[in-house]
């Protein structure tokens, strides 16, 4: 006679742990976001260039992708929650110094803090997830922290444009500090875990990784300054007449390799390393990694270049950055929330393509069609269909990350999307910065509250 197993009901969770998890996300994104809107603003406050401004976005993204592998080796080491509430702490602190920054200098450095503090966050969001759902909780709660980053953008664009064109770009960071307070009081929900303090932490690994991501965006971020291949006069210093800039690329490049053989050796000598690469084992997960770097550094760009045009060029409010931006935004989150719904009836590959072919198309079109008015119909169809194909990717990108790997390897997820993501972030703005001219951007910014409504193309100023 034989018998039929009767599946266990999963024991279902409260989700008020996942509303702190969510607001983390927005905590991390809603700052980031709020630096583009910020732009104008901090260049007339601190008489700075836009490219100095533009290190604070660079800066962060910087810090992430720097530390974010060696935070998830911390996370399992001290325990997610504990460590969790730590760095949640400092990255209020960060806010803090946005608010009372008196110079460009700080503001960078209250950038680099909060980045060191994400750089905990990534990683602990999805391991936190993995430690407190399970099911189809666990699904929906992995699927939320895309729509996280989606809305904190559009609200950050919306809400620190409204702040600063009336009081200033300042009390947008305020927002920031107010999330973090909320984020420290939920996470006294979430399901304590003791850590693991036997787990080794690979500091040569570490440094590999860290200094393979500080050579790259260097980089990429002084191509403009130092030389794309020949060193100008503004070079700290030149090797037989070629820039540094481009030396630092090829470094970083050969380090990162670096990194990848140093962790090989450490799994085959069944030692822990930094990041366990079976996460990537498959083309499927590293075709992933790639086309997160590839859509995300898109995103960086355009979300440096379209606030700097408006605000630096054509000499408007960062509210009507915000405007200008909403309909972008609003479609990255409403696709984030709505793609899922074809994973079942199209494969990643099939929607993967597909995004890339809107976004590719919506990038040309807008180099075409952008002007003076950003209010044309024109403009708003690029930037919706460039929404549509950067939702889509982000969120089928990462699924397909997390669903391949098994949860003890949940930290080195995160870690993986958030080097990923970040450098991408840090590298997108930083080529962008490294194509525009600082020179020219000053002379335009200054000629712009005289011809702020002339319909003529930025680069015929």
């Amino acid at each position: 006679m034989t018998t039929t197993a009767v599946p266990v009901s999963e024991e279902r969770r409260s989700w008020l742990p996942l509303i702190g998890l969510f607001f983390a996300q927005v905590l991390m994104s809603f700052n980031v976001a709020a630096l583009p809107v910020s732009i104008g603003g901090m260049v007339d406050d601190f008489d700075a260039t836009p490219t100095a401004v533009g290190t604070t976005i660079v800066m962060y993204g910087l810090a992430v992708a720097a530390l974010v592998m060696l935070g998830g080796k911390l996370g399992q080491r001290v325990g997610w929650v504990m460590i969790f509430r730590i760095v949640v702490v400092t990255f209020a602190c960060s806010s803090l110094m946005m608010i009372f920054s008196p110079s460009v200098g700080w503001a960078i450095a209250g950038q680099g803090l909060a980045g060191a503090s994400a750089a905990i966050i990534v990683p602990s969001l999805v391991a936190l997830i993995a430690e407190n759902y399970v099911g189809d909780q666990q699904a929906t709660a992995v699927g939320s922290l895309g729509s996280a980053r989606a809305v904190s953008g559009m609200s950050a664009f919306f809400i620190g444009g409204a702040l600063g064109a009336s009081v200033g770009w300042r009390p947008v960071f305020g927002i920031v500090l107010a999330v973090a307070v909320i984020v420290f009081a939920l996470s006294f929900t979430l399901r304590s875990d003791k850590g693991d303090p036997s787990i080794e932490i690979d500091v040569i690994g570490a440094v590999l990784i860290g200094g393979s991501v500080v050579l790259l965006t260097l980089g990429f971020n002084n191509l403009n300054s130092w030389g794309l291949f020949f060193a100008d006069a503004g070079a700290p210093f030149d090797v037989g007449g070629v820039s540094p800039a481009p030396l630092m690329i090829v470094l970083g490049l050969i380090v990162g390799q670096g990194f990848f053989v140093w962790t090989r050796s450490r799994m085959k000598a069944g030692k822990v390393p930094l990041v366990d690469l079976s996460v990537l084992g498959s083309s499927r997960e590293r075709a992933a990694v790639y086309a997160m770097f590839i859509v995300v550094s898109l995103e960086a760009a355009l979300n440096f270049t379209v606030p700097l045009y408006i605000q630096i060029v054509q000499g408007r409010s960062s509210f009507d950055t915000a405007i200008a931006m909403i309909p972008f935004n609003l479609t990255v989150f409403v696709t984030a929330l709505l793609v899922i719904r074809f994973y079942r009836r199209y494969s990643p590959r099939t929607i993967g393509v597909f995004s890339f072919g809107l976004t590719t198309a919506a990038l040309l079109w807008l180099s075409f069609v952008v002007s003076n008015n950003w209010e044309t119909a024109a403009t708003i169809i690029g930037l919706i269909v460039f929404g549509i194909g950067q939702g889509a990717l982000v969120t089928l990108v990462f699924n397909v990350l997390v669903t391949a790997a098994p949860t003890r390897l949940a930290g080195d997820v995160g870690s993986v999307r958030g080097t990923t993501q970040n450098l991408a972030s840090a590298v997108g703005t930083a080529v962008a910065g490294a194509l525009l001219s600082p020179s020219s951007a000053s002379r335009s910014h200054r000629r712009s509250r005289a011809t702020r409504n002339c319909p003529t193309r930025w680069w015929n100023r």
